[in-house]
């Protein structure tokens, strides 16, 4: 059996998984929000079947572990059911719980991934250089057809969707001074934006420049959700360590900035990895009590909005379920309206999840291609020709819905959204 939690925190302060499961009393209102009973309509696939499939693990009454594995491998993490829940029950975490409990391992891409980026990130950076020089040899395309055959067709459609990869990472082009002096605010690296997007990275640097004044640049790692998501802890706790040390190594009290949802839901919830009455959480809480998601961020900087003599794009916004369910953040709707005007319009279910989840697109592609044509479908219907958000697994996922199904449209990152709004107003004042 692999390591467990074993408490969990809660509404209700820490609990048992046990106590956190049982509390669940089956009244259902999770059902109207759960991405996955929506797409099947399956009890088990919905957060109260999972929470009683766990307590049923625990309680010993399940005589094959394994049998609950499809269930709870299906939950997205998305947080909705909790969101919806009057009690708060954190079934996300009951289901990590759950699985922690099964038998087997993660899978081998699972397992490779967590252990380069826990603890060898140099490693993983060089391999990653050499995967975007193959890319950039047109040598995946030959390989899409093979898996295919595999049973790997999301993977091959995802690779597809991924623009150009960079050549550089952010933290290679950054222009910050490393952890120097008492900064104004401090910028995390998150990994999307520091291997996959960094045009991001340096969208969200240059609003802070811009509305903050100088900042630095954290020397941090991963922030561990990774290796939380698929069963180890240790490693999670590992990064969560070394990310903490590096903040309170910075100096001052500035905030960290995050601008993947995704990772600033996960570095708020770093207390949470440790015991109690571990001297861990305390510092983990004063760490959590430092972290900013960009969204928390951008509604209070002097933006600029767009030349009102020229029409923006119809844009809409798709919010990340872990800014949503796992920080309680709202969409930044009066930003929006301020920077795009008419051309921002509201789009249905923006609060549900697209199905991208890490590596849940590539585990069950069916499931998650279902999930994403719901969201595309509502995109299409807005009429809409950008869509932004603020995590970059729902970038990867609703880049790859939008080339296959609705085209029309392109994904774009909150911050690269504003950064080029605001840099075209300011160029036209100046101009004018």
């Amino acid at each position: 059996m692999k390591e467990t939690l074993g408490s969990l925190r809660s509404a209700l302060g820490e609990q048992s998984s046990y106590d956190a499961a049982s509390q669940c009393s089956r009244c259902g209102y999770c059902l109207e929000d759960c991405p996955t009973y929506l797409a099947t309509g399956q009890e088990s696939f919905s957060g109260r079947g999972r929470n009683q499939i766990v307590r049923m693990l625990l309680e010993g009454k399940i005589s094959k572990p394994e049998d609950a594995e499809e269930a709870l491998s299906t939950c997205l993490l998305c947080g909705a059911c909790t969101a919806a829940c009057y009690a708060r029950i954190p079934t996300a975490d009951i289901v990590l719980e759950g699985r922690r409990m099964l038998p087997g391992n993660p899978s081998l891409p699972a397992v490779i991934l967590t252990k380069l980026l826990a603890r060898h990130p140099a490693l993983f950076r060089k391999l990653l250089k050499i995967a975007y020089a193959l890319k950039r040899s047109g040598l995946p395309r030959l390989l899409r057809p093979l898996l295919g055959l595999l049973g790997l067709g999301a993977l091959a459609e995802a690779e597809s969707a991924v623009p150009e990869p960079p050549r550089n990472f952010l933290r290679e082009t950054l222009a910050l001074p490393p952890d120097a002096g008492k900064p104004g605010w401090i910028y995390f690296a998150a990994c999307g934006p520091d291997y996959l997007f960094p045009e991001i990275g340096l969208a969200t640097v240059s609003l802070l420049d811009r509305g903050k004044g100088p900042g630095a640049f954290l020397r941090n790692g991963c922030c561990g959700l990774f290796s939380y998501n698929y069963g180890r802890i240790e490693d999670a706790r590992f990064l969560a360590r070394r990310n903490i040390e590096a903040l309170e190594r910075s100096g001052g009290e500035a905030n960290l900035v995050v601008d993947c949802s995704s990772c600033a839901s996960f570095l708020k919830s770093y207390p949470g990895l440790f015991p109690p009455d571990s001297p861990w959480r305390s510092r983990a809480e004063r760490f959590q009590s430092r972290v900013r998601d960009i969204l928390e961020i951008l509604p209070d900087l002097e933006l600029s909005g767009e030349d009102a003599a020229r029409k923006p794009a119809p844009i809409v916004y798709h919010e990340s379920c872990r800014a949503r369910n796992g920080e309680g953040l709202a969409p930044p709707s009066a930003l929006l309206r301020r920077m795009a005007g008419e051309s921002f319009r509201g789009l249905p279910e923006s609060d549900v999840c697209c199905g991208g989840a890490g590596l849940f697109a590539f585990r069950h592609p069916d499931l998650s291609d279902a999930i994403l044509r719901r969201k595309i479908a509502h995109i299409a219907e807005s009429g809409a020709e950008i869509v932004l958000t603020s995590s970059t697994s729902c970038l990867v996922q609703l880049a790859r819905g939008l080339s296959k199904y609705y085209p029309q449209a392109r994904v774009m990152h909150l911050s690269i959204y504003a950064a080029e709004a605001s840099a075209r107003t300011h160029g036209s004042q100046t101009g004018s």
